[in-house]
């Protein structure tokens, strides 16, 4: 005999199927499932990328009679840079991004390195921290191993550690304040017994306040890279009572994001030289 389900049975199993729907949708609106979503691949950390979600954007930066002069940064986003675009426009140093961690070399380096260079740029390379994954000292021996080095050729400026928010997770890496301040100290103290020179640290002044506690020690040694996008530099980290490079915008042209060093074309070869 035909076996007949009844209109109860089937009843339940559309309301099982709709509480399990549900389930699942709750999920994914849950916090965490949304910012796993969100979570880019690692390699694909930019200098300044967590600036406008966490300080905001306001205008360009006022006019001033102090004398400041343009620069770039890049990273593998850019792909290969218009160099010559850019030095006619104004663009006298540059900036590649390098390395990340230590598993990430950017693809693009040779071009971008050597390219501003070969139109006659000053130029550098700058390293992403991850301070959650490895050491300062094992990071910036990967970063001098890669392109992060430094020459006395008046052309190449000191390597960037670029200490910023965690694109990929909790701000400050998961570390304490006291352990972000040791993970840089072992970072700069390595790369200066590689190179012989003091790296520029670029930072959010935010940032720095929140992960080292606002720390003081490293304002007579090493250079200030500022992040803000507004039209003055506003408050800078403790310990540095001026800048040597600002970032203001990430939408300039070309390469979006744009710099201004803290004075003439000679300062920035002074740095270059060292």
């Amino acid at each position: 005999m035909p076996v007949h389900r009844s209109g109860t049975s089937r009843r339940s199993r559309f309301a099982a199927a709709g509480a399990l729907l549900a389930a699942l949708s709750l999920l994914l609106t849950l916090p965490g499932a949304a910012s796993a979503a969100e979570t880019p691949a690692r390699g694909t950390a930019t200098m300044g990328q967590g600036v406008i979600a966490h300080d905001g954007q306001g205008g360009l930066p006022r006019e001033s009679r102090a004398v400041q002069t343009e620069g770039v940064d890049v990273s593998s986003h850019q792909g290969n840079v218009a160099w010559s675009t850019l030095w006619n426009s104004g663009v006298k140093w540059a900036y590649a991004k390098a390395t990340e961690g230590t598993y990430y070399k950017n693809p693009y380096f040779a071009q971008q390195y050597n390219g501003s260079y070969n139109v006659g740029m000053i130029r550098g390379a700058y390293h992403f921290a991850t301070p959650d994954t490895t050491s300062g000292a094992t990071q910036a021996n990967y970063f001098v191993d890669n392109g992060g080095g430094w020459s006395g050729d008046g052309r190449t400026l000191p390597g960037v550690l670029d200490i910023e928010w965690n694109p990929y997770g909790a701000q400050c890496f998961g570390k304490t304040q006291a352990g972000m301040v040791s993970w840089i100290r072992d970072f700069v103290n390595t790369y200066k017994a590689r190179t012989g020179r003091d790296a520029v640290i670029y930072t959010a002044t935010s940032w720095w306040q929140t992960c080292t506690g606002n720390n003081s020690s490293f304002g007579a040694t090493n250079p200030l890279w500022v992040a803000r996008y507004n039209t003055t530099v506003g408050e800078l980290p403790a310990g540095w009572g001026y800048y040597t490079m600002w970032q203001y915008t990430s939408t300039g042209p070309t390469v979006g994001d744009h710099n201004r060093f803290n004075g003439a074309l000679d300062r920035v070869q002074a740095l270059a030289y060292g």
